[in-house]
């Protein structure tokens, strides 16, 4: 793989593709975790499918995604449902075509090739979207890497391999007041968001603080009586056993990868909110300036060059 493509091309990546990976991969993690009876943790699993956008020139912007229905035994794709999610697509976005595909992992692999080239008969030159679910605390950029496929002679054979592009994070308007809104909640009584934060994390701390004091009288109780301190009642044994099965029998390694797994998915959400607040006070920015400079010029009786 080389290291950065050479085509000149120019990528726009919205928040609404991230986001959809993401679900995506966590819709998939808890179903495959959830079906595991209690055996060893099952690898990461893969998830497949198609972004869509548009392709202005030399700018490629990629405004969403729909899932794959993908055979990992065969490596092969259901070309009828892609063809039926295209058919409905352009019937509300009549411009979107389908500009490639993605996947997640933490690099590319060469069974993705194959799906790579399933795909050119729908678009000659198609983009691989890659997000990296793995949780890693010293990275500050996105976990998402955008691959196109060039032509290399590797040992006198034309072979093609996946080349690392540049993109930025492009949002529509819709999408500046989804995230804004999100970033700037606030509760009722006129607190700011990390107030109502603190709050809804007290409230969890007291809950899970009052859970564990109760389950110690249990196990302290239920010691006694192994002892022969105290006499043994059936009826309050049933009682303890039925509400111990009410408990979520978590382990710790899975726990531990779950949380890391909303942890991550948390602070994507925050950046995002941070670079669509940043946007936002830029545009005011700029439009406050061309309002004082439009004035400033009418005054002088000249006209605004902007």
């Amino acid at each position: 793989m080389a290291s950065s493509s050479s085509s000149g091309l120019t990528f726009k990546l919205h928040p609404l593709v991230i986001v959809n990976i993401s679900d995506h991969y966590t819709r998939v993690k808890s179903q495959t975790n959830g079906c595991s009876d209690g055996g060893p943790p099952s690898p990461p699993p893969r998830v497949y499918g198609c972004v869509i956008g548009v392709q202005r020139g030399r700018t490629v912007e990629i405004f969403n995604s729909f899932e794959l229905l993908y055979d990992p035994v065969t490596h092969s794709l259901d070309r009828a449902f892609i063809e039926k999610k295209q058919e409905l697509y352009k019937k509300v976005f009549p411009h979107f075509y389908i500009l490639g595909w993605y996947s997640t992992g933490s690099d590319a692999e060469e069974s993705d090739m194959q799906i790579h080239k399933a795909l050119m008969d729908i678009n000659e030159s198609p983009v691989y979207v890659l997000l990296n679910p793995s949780i890693n605390p010293a990275q500050k950029d996105l976990p998402v890497t955008i691959y196109e496929s060039e032509l290399h002679v590797i040992d006198g054979i034309p072979q093609l391999i996946f080349v690392c592009s540049s993109y930025t994070i492009e949002t529509v308007e819709a999408e500046r007041i989804s995230v804004d809104h999100v970033a700037h909640l606030k509760p009722s009584d006129g607190g700011s968001a990390a107030t109502q934060l603190a709050a809804h994390l007290t409230g969890i701390h007291s809950a899970i603080k009052m859970l564990n004091s109760r389950i110690r009288v249990l196990h302290h109780y239920l010691v006694a009586m192994q002892k022969g301190e105290i006499p043994c009642e059936n009826s309050l044994l049933r009682q303890v056993s039925s509400l111990l099965r009410r408990l979520p029998a978590i382990e710790s390694e899975k726990f531990q990868d779950d949380f890391l797994m909303e942890y991550n998915d948390t602070l994507l959400i925050a950046y995002l909110a941070m670079f669509t607040n940043c946007s936002s006070t830029m545009n005011e920015l700029v439009d406050k300036f061309n309002t004082a400079y439009d004035r400033h010029s009418r005054r002088g009786g000249r006209t605004a060059f902007i």
